[in-house]
């Protein structure tokens, strides 16, 4: 059975823009580390030292970000906040930053539309891989290989206009909540390990230890299942992964 691929590569450096990044975080030696990081043409880097300064920064923009990378513990407005309330206005990919590991900030972050979650202390190759793995996918979304409308069962998903129905009614995803269910549907049937969502919906080569897919699909099953601790929608293949059911 053939595999709908969400995105294709990147086109070359050369044929885009810079990609402007938005770094937050109280912690100057983190901000000047990334900035050193990414000291290349390829990229546009503006950095704060707190969440307002970020909502800031993101307004006088003109929400003209590729990424937003929030530090959670900062003062006037944590990373937390600002993520609630750039999502409000966005779409742009936000990954949260923090030396909080917990479940629950996890969640905490996917519930305010957060994209991504890494821990402190991290290191810089995987952040820059996460980062590369961000821009591949959205800017990858000019060329999908998927169709636009994809109706599997109960659910209706209309890509061209993040609309996403779940028994005749409109449900609010987050971006990765939907990319994950889109993905999902436009495979139905076929089984996915956690490494081949990774790579497929984050475009990731590398899962460490992270429990994102878990937690995106937990998140996923309290929005679209009539019961999320008996799913017959998103269902799990027992020691292989996940995938969605079609309507028997």
């Amino acid at each position: 059975m053939r595999l709908f691929k969400r995105t294709l590569d990147r086109a070359n450096d050369e044929d885009v823009a810079p990609r402007r990044i938005l770094i937050a975080d109280d912690d100057p030696s983190i901000a000047t580390l990334i900035q050193v990081t990414l000291k290349d043409p390829r990229y546009e880097i503006v950095a704060v030292n707190n969440g307002l300064e970020a909502l800031r920064a993101f307004e006088n923009a003109n929400n003209e970000f590729n990424v937003v990378i929030l530090d959670v513990m900062m003062p006037y407005v944590d990373g937390f906040e600002a993520c609630e309330r750039i999502r409000e206005r966005s779409d742009v990919p936000i990954v949260i930053l923090t030396s909080r590991d917990g479940t629950d900030d996890v969640i905490h972050g996917f519930e305010l539309g957060a994209d991504d979650y890494i821990t402190k202390p991290f290191k810089i190759a995987e952040l820059m891989a996460r980062v590369e793995a961000i821009l591949r996918r959205v800017e990858g979304h000019k060329h999908r290989q998927a169709p636009p409308i994809v109706r599997v069962g109960e659910i209706e998903i209309d890509e061209p206009r993040h609309r996403v129905l779940v028994r005749q009614v409109e449900v609010n995803l987050t971006p990765m909540e939907f990319e994950l269910l889109y993905f999902l549907a436009a495979n139905a049937s076929q089984v996915f390990d956690r490494e081949t969502l990774f790579r497929e919906v984050w475009g990731y080569d590398y899962v460490g230890e992270t429990n994102l897919v878990d937690v995106c699909v937990r998140r996923l099953r309290e929005k679209v299942e009539l019961e999320p601790s008996r799913p017959r929608i998103i269902v799990t293949v027992r020691g292989v992964g996940y995938k969605l059911a079609e309507s028997k």
